[in-house]
């Protein structure tokens, strides 16, 4: 047997035809409890693909062609440091983090302070511990030409993060959810778009 669903219904397109049996599934699923929202960045759940790191979080690694280099807590410590406060979008609670704005480690590899023209095409891999990975335009991290802050931060709230959020996290005060917010930062490329 078949049932016709159409969009004032369900939100389908009008006329999709569903068996009884999907139909039973999709009215199980929606009748689940959803899984509450993870941790102090909110983010994505386990049941989204993300999971507590597989394996500990090292020094950060940023790579820009042929040159690199690693830093740790305490080589970031002697840094100077930007505080930024965000709003976790689930709990609605502000969290104040304070780290070294990310411009300045690009820098320090040859990365364009005030990129131009082509420079422009540059892109950054940011990838924590678990894999996970976002990615920002160099446009979006130079505050010369973004209206917003990234740091490498060390502590929330004047203490180290948590072993399931640092030693380090790369953060940004840009978007309004803070799924591009990397947990256990290991590492950053800088690659160019073609």
């Amino acid at each position: 047997m078949r049932l016709r669903v159409w969009a004032a219904t369900l939100g389908f397109t009008a006329g999709m035809v569903l068996t009884v049996e999907t139909f039973a599934a999709m009215s199980q699923e929606q009748s689940q409890p959803q899984p509450a929202p993870m941790g102090q960045m909110g983010g994505m759940s386990p049941a989204h693909g993300m999971s507590k790191p597989a394996v500990p979080a090292g020094p950060l690694k940023i790579v820009f062609g042929d040159k690199s280099a690693e830093w740790t807590p305490a080589t970031l410590a002697a840094l100077p440091h930007q505080t930024v406060t965000v709003i976790n979008s689930h709990t609605k609670a502000s969290l104040t983090y304070s780290g070294v704005p990310l411009i300045d480690l690009l820098k320090q590899l040859g990365v364009p302070g005030k990129p131009m023209g082509k420079q422009l095409r540059l892109y950054l891999v940011a990838q924590g511990s678990d894999g996970y990975e976002a990615v920002y335009s160099l446009a979006e991290v130079t505050p010369e030409l973004h209206n917003t802050t990234v740091i490498v931060a060390d502590t929330l709230a004047g203490n180290p993060l948590l072993a399931d959020k640092g030693p380090l996290q790369l953060v940004n005060t840009g978007d309004k959810a803070l799924a591009r917010c990397v947990r256990n930062l290991v590492a950053i490329r800088v690659l160019t778009a073609e």
